[in-house]
């Protein structure tokens, strides 16, 4: 099974409290946020509390993800820098429209991981897609390089150019699904907005299960508290569970009869359906059973 990442959880780099602890919360993926939550006096000190955080031991063994500045900016070059420099395991870039982003980003990467010993080519990167023009270029954007893990969208500021706000969700409803079907036409990971009312459980399951179904492999996170409650969501249910293990035992019993395709409860089971009741046990494994 591929890296699970279902919860990515922001932490703004100037908050020196959450930066030591976050780490227990046990998010799939920790993201240290140089921009939009770093005012611009904090940017320096930020910058040197991401990097000195990055070295922690207790986050060796969690995926780290860096947003730093645009590179159009004073402080892009100098986060992305540092957070190699440091060890970081993915980039996220920020408000990337075409793949030219992508392509600059990979040439300050390539030199500086050779000026500081890591190998070309193993910072991962992930691309934010955060306006109109980034919608449409979502393909060409997600297949821009073997890098990119994933492309993440995100909505604040992708509302503000359509000239709306955040309402239902029938908003992002488009983007959601480019940016979905480029991320799987790219074979890499989609990952879906943050949900801001950290107060408002109901909305934040609702929004959750409609994303899920949707197929995102997970979400952008803002509260520790969000984290649960994601991966609980995310989990199959029992009855899914049980259902996958009657379709593998089906497979595997025509498998021994030398049977190409098989019946269960009166229905084929073929290599998608396969396909999927493996999925479904992969995610027991990894989340256990839903709640």
């Amino acid at each position: 099974m591929s890296k699970l990442r279902r919860s990515m959880l922001f932490l703004p780099g100037a908050n020196a409290a959450m930066l030591s602890t976050a780490f227990i919360y046990r998010p799939d993926s920790i993201m240290f946020d140089l921009e939009d939550a770093v005012a611009l006096r904090e940017k320096d000190t930020a910058r040197m509390l991401v990097f000195h955080a990055l070295q922690h031991p207790m986050y060796q063994d969690i995926e780290t993800v860096v947003r730093i500045n645009p590179l159009s900016t004073p402080f892009g070059l100098l986060d992305l820098e540092a957070a190699v420099r440091a060890g970081v395991d993915v980039i996220r870039l920020p408000k990337t429209d075409t793949p030219d982003d992508i392509y600059e980003l990979e040439g300050h990467l390539a030199r500086i991981e050779r000026e500081y010993g890591r190998e070309v080519g193993s910072t991962r990167v992930m691309a934010a897609i955060e306006s109109a023009i980034g919608v449409i270029n979502a393909v060409a954007i997600a297949r821009s390089s073997p890098r990119l893990i994933g492309i993440a969208l995100a909505a604040f500021d992708y509302v503000m150019d359509m000239q709306t706000e955040r309402g239902d969700g029938t908003e992002l409803f488009y983007a959601r699904c480019a940016v979905l079907h480029a991320a799987r036409a790219a074979g890499i990971d989609a990952f879906d907005v943050v949900w801001s009312d950290v107060n408002d459980e109901a909305g934040f399951l609702r929004e959750v299960d409609l994303i899920r179904k949707m197929g995102f492999n997970g979400k952008s996170l803002i509260n520790p508290r969000q984290i649960d409650l994601l991966h609980n969501a995310y989990a199959p249910t029992r009855e899914e569970v049980d259902h996958a293990l009657r379709v593998i035992e089906a497979a595997e019993e025509g498998a021994r009869n030398g049977l190409g395709v098989v019946s269960l409860n009166g229905k084929m089971v073929d290599a998608p359906i396969i396909n999927h009741a493996q999925v479904v046990l992969e995610r027991a494994a990894a989340s256990g059973v839903r709640r």
